[in-house]
């Protein structure tokens, strides 16, 4: 992930994105941010892998170490469609950077995610590019 700054400069941010057909490449902007956010799955998540994800269709999961949305959330929105379920959001799980393995979201370590937060602001344009070739995102169910 890459914020481009004045004189061509850009702070550089290593992520996991979405598996498969999940990851949606396009032009968005920041419609919401929320710090420790809660997490409900989204029905395609439930459909997908149900024995992981129907629990916490009802209530969630609240906000808090061990949420899968971690310590910071930019909810990413389109014109057209409003919220689109994707998230640029924080992980715990160190070792899924790098790959494609979410559910389609695209996830920092929640330190880097703690920091881009910060710097990005509401309404704030989000470029997300079409994926490298398999070989450049090792993809693991």
């Amino acid at each position: 992930m890459q914020r481009t700054l004045p004189d061509s400069l850009a702070w550089m941010y290593p992520v996991r994105v979405g598996r498969g057909e999940l990851y949606e490449a396009g032009e968005f902007y920041i419609g919401a941010k929320k710090v420790w956010p809660s997490w409900t799955p989204t029905p395609g998540m439930i459909e997908r892998e149900p024995k992981k994800y129907a629990q916490y269709a009802e209530k969630g999961m609240p906000g808090g170490p061990g949420n899968p949305l971690g310590a910071r959330a930019l909810y990413l929105f389109t014109e057209k469609r409003g919220d689109t379920f994707l998230r640029i959001h924080g992980t715990d799980d160190p070792g899924t950077i790098g790959r494609a393995v979410s559910n389609g979201c695209a996830g920092l370590v929640n330190n880097h995610m703690v920091d881009l937060y910060e710097k990005v602001p509401m309404n704030a344009r989000v470029v997300l590019y079409p994926k490298r070739s398999s070989e450049s995102f090792a993809h693991q169910n």
